[in-house]
């Protein structure tokens, strides 16, 4: 690997301060930073006065998953997603699922390593149709992501980012031009949960949601984790889902997904189906018209229906598509409503494999 990848690569959004701090500014902390000091993400740090980022070219681990995993419902069902993240995150979820990694400290936790081309090349070769940014939040290796991407087009591969959308506007103009789709956390909708649970603030999520939405030709999906006792009433579903139609249109996919306990929330009791199947009745009597269950076994809440009548579209079990009843145009056969979606006129077939990728087998 050339050393290039493996040192500290030179970022843009950041300014020196009048007391002699550096503050970054690609997302809303602000992190104001000294030499030899990192930000709360662990991964961009100040030397040489500047903000660097400390992790271009180094990954957690690469993986092939089914882009449904992602969760992506809507875009190219039943294909094969070439999957990575690094270390650190931007928000202090006390619930995080991949606290592992998010949460890590270690730069041990880097075992692999590969250039943009690198990854583009051996996700083409591999027959993925898309690369995601996952496992931690792509918004803070952002110069990586955002030369995968560029190496991604340049061989016909898609671009996925998943976010909690926890970014300032103008890294968030540069990041999301070079993404295909993106399923954002929509973590919860209040104030409160946000600062209490995350440390972060709502606001700057729902800019990011609109932005994508009104300014990018981004597929969009929405995913809430529903911790019980915390983001699970009917008024605060009822609240969020309203918002999401009114603000973002009836066309974005919403996810809700179970909590099981992790981190720092193991007291914590695991969601119930039954909260899942009423927070997507909730979504779909506001208007939401493709709502779906998560982390459950549920084929009816996996399964995409036509808004319209109602006839079954796609078959879900888990990562599995059952059935597919779209015509070629990706409407209902039965009564012709247009299915939102970022479809190609037959699915994949990748179902649920998870395929673990070491790239150091592969030549540079």
């Amino acid at each position: 690997m050339d050393k290039t990848y493996t040192s500290s690569w030179p970022t843009k959004y950041w300014h020196r301060l009048d007391d002699g701090h550096i503050q970054c500014d690609v997302c809303p902390r602000a992190c104001k930073l000294r030499n030899g000091q990192q930000g709360l993400c662990f991964v961009r740090a100040c030397e040489d006065d500047q903000i660097v980022l400390t992790t271009y070219g180094r990954s957690s681990g690469f993986c092939i998953d089914p882009v449904e995993k992602k969760p992506l419902n809507h875009f190219f069902p039943g294909t094969p997603v070439f999957s990575f993240g690094t270390a650190g995150c931007n928000l202090a979820c006390k619930f995080c699922q991949n606290w592992d990694m998010s949460k890590s400290r270690e730069m041990d936790t880097l075992a692999d390593r590969a250039s943009p081309e690198k990854i583009a090349r051996v996700a083409k070769e591999q027959g993925c149709r898309s690369v995601a940014y996952t496992y931690n939040d792509p918004v803070i290796f952002l110069e990586y992501a955002i030369d995968v991407a560029k190496a991604c087009h340049e061989v016909g591969l898609k671009s996925v980012a998943v976010s909690a959308g926890y970014i300032c506007e103008e890294p968030r103009k540069e990041f999301f031009q070079y993404m295909d789709a993106a399923n954002i956390d929509l973590k919860a909708f209040t104030e409160r949960f946000y600062w209490k649970l995350t440390g972060g603030h709502l606001q700057p999520i729902l800019d990011t949601l609109q932005y994508i939405k009104h300014e990018t030709d981004v597929w969009l999906e929405l995913t809430t984790l529903l911790i019980p006792g915390e983001n699970d009433s009917n008024e605060e579903l009822n609240e969020m889902t309203k918002w999401v139609v009114e603000n973002l249109g009836p066309d974005v996919p919403m996810h809700f997904s179970a909590f099981h306990p992790e981190w720092k929330m193991m007291d914590t009791p695991s969601t119930p189906p039954a909260t899942l199947t009423r927070a997507r009745q909730i979504a779909m009597d506001n208007g939401v018209r493709y709502a779906f269950t998560g982390n459950v076994h549920d084929e009816g809440g996996e399964s995409t229906y036509c808004h319209q009548c109602g006839k079954k579209l796609i078959g879900r079990d888990w990562y599995v598509l059952t059935e597919w009843n779209l015509n070629k145009g990706g409407c209902c056969p039965d009564c012709g409503a247009e299915c939102a979606d970022r479809f190609e006129a037959k699915p994949g077939d990748w179902g649920a494999k998870r395929l673990p990728i070491q790239m150091s087998v592969y030549p540079d």
